[in-house]
């Protein structure tokens, strides 16, 4: 056994034998040939040895027998029997009756009546001993076969070792590999039932313990004709030969369950391939062999090649020697799987015992090696079983062609099982070959086979000589029967499962724990019971309190008054208030309202007014007084006037500046590169809600874009402080750590991400991403695996759904990159609907509303005519229509017919992902995710790739480079709204107007929109308003309003309608613009004009003081203010 290190000493490489005791204790209802009180005995045998006959003793009337018989056998690493026999070889108990002795006959005969089967797998799990109670199967024809419905004929053993046959450091390092081989699908037609008999084999090698090799060699695999699918589940058998009970071939408790083909790890499990799997389960010929073979994987097999030196401190020549199972998964990820024919014929060399041992290898081996045929090879993908956690991985392989060639090629084998003619083929019967040796014997005979095989390869691999050479090598090399496989489309279906994982992965409770480490998590603030609303509510109630009480003591004095009807007149009324006032002050009523208030007003004082200190002069005093008094005297008559009134008072007009118009009010004013408001509505987010993570989120984007890479990593890590459920921020935070050069910790946030949504499919990428950037190879494929297995799960959910949409009307697909697409059609519903802001009266029109009619190519060159309404114009101001000569151009194909159906582009993972790392601005991940989609089998060059590419472009100034990337898109997808919407921005940006129009306006003509068309149309009006058409600049201003209100677009409404001399509509559309933003100067400036046009000097004055107390920079509009002031003769206070 390999030498495993414990507790800092080296155990010795050769341990002495260790014992395994059975003992056979008791049977119960045991039946016999000859009556029910048979003569019996137990025979145990173990890896093809009997190790011995119990006493002979006879079955009582009840069908009980006390056996009490002991054996043993050694586990000794030289020996017979070595640990990886226990996992996969199981103890045989027959049960033997000894029939009476007739007259004449000088030998005892013998009936066997049954079998049971021990699995040992526990004594390598640390068990010293267990006892257990096993079901004796019944053999063909024995009487156990029918014995009443009620009786379980069983047979009870104890096993035992002395000590524990692992050390502690060989339970916690070793582990337990268990292969499953299923059966061959879609075999060739030319395989029949009928005939010589074949042996079908599946074969492969495994590193298993020190410098031996565990050879998996599957036998003896039945041929079926197709017809039906096979029953799920069913049993697994046992890799032996000599269980004679067919009840005693299945593995307790091990059955071969149903797997879905999508969460399979093979090489058939696309949606394509399912047609394929079920053809071949169902209808084609198979090969059945349903065994699974365990193999005891020593520590030295595990643990990787650099961590064994360390560990042993043994010569390097030695442990070259050692096989690494995961340093061989490293080093090559494809392991060949052999499959082979030979005939079944009786072989007589070497003895049964030593063959299933691997003694008689040599003998015969070149005559078997011509008898082998239709040998194929299927290549396994191992590498899953290195991803952190994997403990499994199953699915179908195809089955090509043997060729040394290839084989040596993808897998780094230059031998084969089957040709080399190793005791494998010699051994007819057996399920499973067993370890080969190092040393000895069989190594000198087989020292010529090896020569042979090593010379062939040679001529194959080293490229030696003219090609003609090596064309004649690889032609000798072809295997024509093998080729069979790969016509009929044959695939085998294989599973290997581990105790534990090769590598360990961290529990989703460690991974919360570390952030939480990282990222305390902030408490909630308590909402706050005071306040200036609620000390203003307190005045209010005390004042009402107050004036219920007068109201009172006005009726006690003048109620009798009233009742006569005497007539209140003015002299009568200040009589009264005279009166009322000194018994309020003789009373000392009026002394307690005063004390009533005066918490109250101190409240108002503290919360309204922050007023906490001293005053430093009288001056300050009375001035803080007297807007005290104000303030106070304006409260009372709001309080008095819910008191006394009985109309209610009128609901507050709609606010536009919640948290998502401050939001889009950010993006417009980042997109227009006007950072410092940008900034100063992201604040304001924040000032009104500092507990709302997404707020958090966006700033750090901004701060990001910035490049105020500390700014943007404190705001991540806030959003992660509120709620560490925060997809979106914990990928920041991640993101930001690698920017950081802090790798451990970006590796935590993005596996933490992962557990935390373990179905997300960015968080698979960005984490894949991430291990890209590490090299770490063999996670990449992991995460992108898994992220792949996602979205094709996501995306055949959402299948069904899509049959059903597009059976229900035809609809033109957007190829946006971008989820957040907006259509340009509305119904009047929508559009009035509560969710819309209102719109001023003057706008809102009760006239038709008209229809915009929109002409794309079709396949058949018909015209389509798309009707659109829109209710955002007033009479006055109705919506122009496209038909009009003055309004939108048509966007028309040049071409005589229609282009051709265009199918939409395979969805990939990184798609996805680079939507939303252009959201955050993280353009490092997003050049490295283009970079993949680039060579992705579902991405590749297309549309979408050269767009999202052109944008980082644009974000970076780079804008050569961006029109580079645009023309490759529009050459691809030319009736992509986003690919036009972004070659109008390169434009805009370059001041290219003309072109930017011609865009803008065929954007604006597609079906389908763009992602951000709240742009497209602010800088489409824009241009028009510089090109002096105020009809088209009217009309997309009011159509971006009506989508998303901002201050630009009623400032661009507002604009329009006054530069055609329609006032009243452009103060509506100015007074808009003002109430979402009163700090534009240039809406103060429109208003200005718009007052002097209609000879409001104060209005106008005032417009125009506040637009140049806020600092209006148009040099042109500050100049036709001055010329309108002069033509006036009012607007400037300031003469």
């Amino acid at each position: 056994m390999a030498a495993s290190p414990s507790c800092g000493h080296l155990e010795p490489l050769q341990s002495l034998a260790k014992p395994v005791n059975i003992t056979v204790l008791e049977g119960r209802d045991l039946k016999g040939v000859k009556g029910d009180t048979p003569v019996t005995f137990v025979r145990v045998e173990y890896n093809s040895l009997i190790l011995g006959d119990s006493p002979k003793v006879d079955v009582s009337s009840d069908g009980s027998v006390t056996y009490n018989f002991s054996t043993s056998f050694d586990i000794h690493p030289e020996g017979p029997h070595v640990l990886d026999d226990l996992a996969h070889k199981p103890l045989l108990l027959t049960v033997i009756e000894v029939l009476p002795k007739e007259k004449k006959q000088k030998e005892e005969k013998t009936v066997t009546l049954g079998q049971a089967v021990l699995d040992l797998l526990p004594l390598l799990q640390g068990s010293h001993d267990f006892k257990t109670t096993l079901p004796l199967y019944p053999m063909s024809g024995s009487p156990l076969e029918f014995l009443r419905p009620d009786a379980k004929c069983v047979i009870s053993v104890l096993v035992s070792v002395q000590e524990c046959l692992l050390s502690q450091y060989q339970l916690s390092e070793g582990n337990l590999l268990r292969v499953m081989v299923e059966g061959a699908y879609a075999v060739p037609e030319v395989f029949v039932p009928t005939g010589p008999l074949q042996n079908y084999m599946v074969g492969f090698q495994v590193p298993a313990v020190g410098e031996k090799e565990c050879t998996f060699v599957f036998k003896n695999g039945t041929l079926k004709t197709g017809g039906e699918r096979e029953p799920v589940p069913r049993p697994k058998k046992w890799p032996v030969s000599n269980i004679l009970a067919t009840g005693a071939q299945n593995i307790p408790d091990c059955l071969v369950a149903a797997c879905n083909y999508e969460e399979e790890d093979g090489e058939l499990t696309a949606l394509e391939d399912r047609e394929i799997r079920i053809q071949g389960e169902t209808v084609k010929k198979r090969i059945m062999w349903d065994l699974e073979r365990r193999c005891y994987l020593d520590p030295a097999a595990v643990i990787s090649l650099p961590l064994l030196l360390l560990l042993l401190h043994l010569p390097l020549p030695l442990l070259l020697l050692l096989l690494s199972f995961q340093k061989r998964i490293a080093d090559c990820r494809f392991w060949p799987v052999e499959v082979a024919r030979m005939p079944a014929v009786t072989s007589t060399k070497g003895k049964p015992g030593k063959a299933e041992k691997g003694g008689g290898g040599s003998g015969g081996g070149g005559g078997e090696e011509e008898s082998i045929s239709f040998h194929g090879v299927a290549y396994v993908n191992m590498l899953p079983l290195l991803y952190p956690g994997v403990m499994s991985i199953r699915g179908a392989f195809r089955v090509v062609p043997y060729h040394e060639s290839d084989v040596y090629e993808r897998t780094k084998c230059s031998t084969s099982l089957f040709r080399e003619g190793h005791h494998l083929a010699s051994n007819r019967f057996g399920a499973a070959g067993a370890h080969f040796k190092g040393t000895g014997k069989n190594m000198k005979d087989e020292k010529p086979a090896r020569e042979t095989i090593t010379r062939k390869m040679s001529n194959i691999v080293k490229v030696q000589g003219s090609e003609i050479a090596v064309e004649a090598a690889m032609s000798l090399c072809q295997n024509v029967e093998g080729q069979q496989y790969v016509d009929a489309g044959t695939f085998l279906v294989l599973e290997f499962a581990l105790h534990k994982a090769l590598v360990p992965k961290r529990l989703p409770e460690e991974l919360a724990s570390r952030v939480q480490e990282m990222i305390p998590p902030r408490p909630q603030m308590p909402r706050k019971t005071t306040g200036a609303k609620k000390a203003v509510e307190d005045y209010h109630s005390q004042v009402i309190s107050i004036a219920e009480t007068v109201l009172e003591e006005y009726h006690e004095i003048f109620g009798r008054q009233l009742a006569e009807g005497v007539t209140a007149d003015a002299e009568n009324l200040e009589d009264q208030k005279c009166q009322l006032n000194y018994e309020l002050n003789s009373s000392g009523k009026y002394f307690a309202f005063k004390e009533q208030l005066k918490h109250a007003v101190v409240k108002i004082v503290r919360e309204k007014y922050l007023k906490t200190t001293a005053f430093e002069n009288l001056d300050q005093l009375q001035a803080f007084l007297s807007n005290l008094y104000v303030y106070l005297v304006d409260q009372m008559h709001v309080a008095l006037n819910q008191v006394l009134t009985q109309q209610r008072p009128s609901p507050p007009p709609p606010t536009y500046n919640t948290s998502e118009h401050l939001r889009l009010f950010a993006r417009e004013a980042q997109t227009n590169g006007d950072y410092t408001l940008a900034l100063t509505y992201y604040q304001e987010r924040l000032a009104r809600n500092r507990q709302d993570n997404q707020s958090w989120l966006d700033y750090g984007a901004f701060c990001l874009l910035m490049e105020d890479n500390l700014k943007a990593q404190e705001c991540f890590r806030e959003a992660v402080a509120l709620d560490h459920n925060h997809l979106p921020s914990l990928l920041m935070c991640g993101i930001m750590a690698v920017m950081m050069e802090n790798y451990e910790d970006a590796e935590v946030f993005f596996e933490d991400a992962t557990c935390l949504d373990p179905n997300s499919v960015l968080a698979w990428t960005i984490l894949g991403l991430f291990y890209d950037i590490q090299e770490n190879n063999i996670r990449v494929e992991m995460a992108f695996r898994k992220a792949t297995k996602l979205l094709k799960a996501r995306l055949a959910k959402e299948k069904p759904s899509s049959e059903g949409a597009e059976a229900g009307g035809r609809q033109l697909p957007s190829t946006s990159p971008f989820p957040q697409t907006q259509s340009v059609a509305f119904s009047k519903e929508e559009l009035i609907s509560e969710d819309t802001p209102e719109v001023p009266s003057r706008f809102r029109s009760d006239s038709a509303e008209p229809t915009v009619t929109i002409r794309l190519p079709e396949e058949e060159g018909a015209v389509a005519k798309v009707s659109k309404r829109l209710s955002v114009a007033p009479s006055k101001l109705r919506v122009p229509s496209l038909r009009e000569p003055m309004k939108m151009p048509v966007v028309v194909s040049d071409m005589e017919t229609g282009p051709p159906h265009l199918a939409p582009p395979p969805v990939s993972i990184f798609r996805e992902t680079i939507r939303f790392l252009m959201e955050v601005n993280a353009l490092q991940f997003v050049h490295r995710a283009l970079a993949h989609e680039l060579v992705s089998p579902q991405g590749g060059p297309s549309c979408e790739y050269y767009l999202a590419l052109a944008q980082t472009y644009l974000l970076k100034k780079e804008y050569d480079k961006a029109e580079e990337c645009l023309e490759q898109a529009v050459q691809i997808n030319y009736l992509n709204p986003d690919v036009w919407a972004q070659k109008g921005h390169l434009c805009y940006l370059t001041k290219n107007f003309g072109e930017a129009k011609e865009c803008y306006e065929r954007t604006v003509s597609f079906v389908s929109d763009a992602a951000d068309m709240h742009f497209v149309y602010l800088r489409l009006g824009s241009i028009y308003l510089e090109r002096k058409e105020c009809d088209k600049a009217k009309y997309i201003f009011l159509l971006a309003s009506k989508k998303s209100p901002t201050c630009l677009t009623w400032l661009g409404v507002g604009i329009a309608c006054y530069r055609l001399k329609e006032m009243v509509e452009a103060e509506d559309a100015l007074s808009e613009a003002n109430a979402l933003n009163n700090n534009n100067a240039e809406v103060w400036a429109y208003l200005a004009l718009v007052c002097m046009a209609g000879g409001r000097q104060l209005e106008a004055e005032q417009s125009y003081k506040y637009a140049i107390k806020l600092g209006l920079a148009n040099e042109d509009l500050l100049q036709e203010l001055k010329e309108v002031q002069s033509q006036v003769g009012f607007g400037d206070p300031s003469f």
